[in-house]
């Protein structure tokens, strides 16, 4: 059975569909980034936090519900919860803070971290609960790097985990590629296209898929 599809645009921008077609897409962001921004129908979107590689919905429908601040959202049978964290490991006090999201979409939970600037503490980890499918920027400079992705990863110990924020041929921020990560996870499966479908029966743990856009 077929419970979730997730497309990934680039950075740290996701596309998750869930079984009944709701659509919720994380921190879009303009054209100057060097990938083709998303412009099609949602119903949400969340926000880890301001830059313009994360924020950009001046594309988006009107009606579009957005979320952008630690909470507890319920849009009908999708549970979000956004938790509050920092864009850097100084609490903030050099890139401000982050907010890493669930979402609780029919038999999973997707965690979201956004622009991650440290390793969560155990309280922090204990507080996202379990979780199925995590999305871990990967690239450092702006966010924690291949290095500190895997640690965490290890900790968070989630089914799938999926690396984004880090470089690729589209785009000429300096950060990272996925390479370093990969090599501390131990294990990485490069799929062919952008789009994962998710299936029900979820099995082992950090689980690393690398969509290609």
């Amino acid at each position: 059975m077929i419970i979730l599809n997730l497309t990934w645009f680039g950075q740290s921008c996701f596309l998750l569909e869930s079984n009944n077609g709701k659509k919720i897409l994380t921190d879009p962001f303009d054209t100057t980034l060097g990938y083709k921004s998303y412009s099609g129908a949602v119903d949400v979107v969340t926000i880890s936090h301001h830059h313009f590689d994360h924020d950009y919905v001046k594309n988006l429908p009107e009606n579009t519900i957005i979320f952008d601040k630690p909470g507890a959202y319920k849009y009908e049978n999708i549970e979000i919860i956004g938790f509050p964290s920092y864009h850097d490991n100084l609490k903030g006090a050099a890139r401000g803070k982050n907010t890493i999201f669930t979402f609780k979409m029919d038999n999973l939970k997707i965690c979201h971290l956004g622009d991650l600037g440290y390793i969560l503490s155990e309280d922090e980890i204990n507080s996202l609960g379990n979780i199925d499918v995590l999305l871990i920027p990967v690239g450092g400079n702006f966010t924690i790097d291949g290095d500190e992705a895997a640690k965490l990863c290890k900790k968070i110990n989630s089914k799938i985990v999926i690396p984004m924020h880090y470089k690729t041929p589209l785009t000429s921020l300096p950060i990272d590629g996925v390479d370093k990560f990969i090599l501390n996870m131990k294990n990485g499966e490069k799929l062919h296209e952008s789009k994962l479908v998710i299936k029900e029966n979820l099995r082992g743990n950090n689980r690393v898929l690398i969509p290609t856009i």
